[in-house]
């Protein structure tokens, strides 16, 4: 039930994750301090006080809008480590993250970067909130990897976290890349640079 029901038997005033998906682009759009709560809830098409009910705070409201787009937006790319193998997870991962940049009804780029890469000192949590996400993806990769490596199926002396900490590298350069406007065929011409150098198998 809506935090913000005022009275018993009262229905939902608002679908959460719509407004949630609203105030996602919001900030994917201006990043974290360039969303004003005026633009945030006219894109909720809420008001502040309902705003406030339901999600505490624009920091809260950033939190919770970060986490479902972790969820939702994150998870193609994710979903490319259960790939049988690690050059085909690898590959998987880099091209479903070229097209989720560059393609779909959200702007360009990336929410883990142009939220609030750069904040002023008192917001340098809203900051830190999104370093986590990515350092998660990461440490996904990276463990991913090194099972491979324990499998036999990466060679000899890779060194499982400097590889995943390179495909994280070109995935975030990617995405500010694709903000400032390159296509998906020209972040895939990366991808197929980076393949080249990991070494298909065989």
């Amino acid at each position: 039930m809506s935090r913000e029901t005022p009275a018993i038997g009262r229905p939902r005033a608002f679908d959460e994750a719509v407004v949630l998906d609203r105030a996602t682009e919001v900030f994917w759009r201006h990043g974290y301090e360039g969303a004003s709560l005026n633009v945030l809830t006219a894109a909720m098409g809420i008001n502040r006080p309902s705003l406030y009910a339901a999600f505490g705070s624009k920091e809260e409201l950033f939190r919770r809008a970060f986490a479902r787009y972790h969820e939702t937006k994150v998870a193609d790319a994710r979903a490319a480590l259960d790939q049988p193998t690690a050059y085909a997870a690898i590959e998987v991962f880099l091209r479903s993250s070229a097209n989720g940049l560059t393609t779909g009804d959200h702007p360009r780029g990336c929410l883990s970067i142009q939220g609030g890469l750069a904040c002023s000192p008192e917001n340098t949590h809203v900051a830190e909130v999104l370093a986590a996400g990515r350092a998660a993806t990461e440490q996904a990769l990276e463990e991913r990897l090194h099972r491979a490596a324990a499998e036999g199926d990466l060679p000899d002396g890779v060194d499982a976290r400097a590889l995943a900490r390179f495909v994280m590298t070109l995935s975030e350069g990617h995405a500010v890349h694709a903000a400032a406007g390159a296509s998906c065929e020209e972040l895939q011409a990366s991808v197929d640079i980076a393949l080249r150098a990991v070494g298909r198998p065989g």
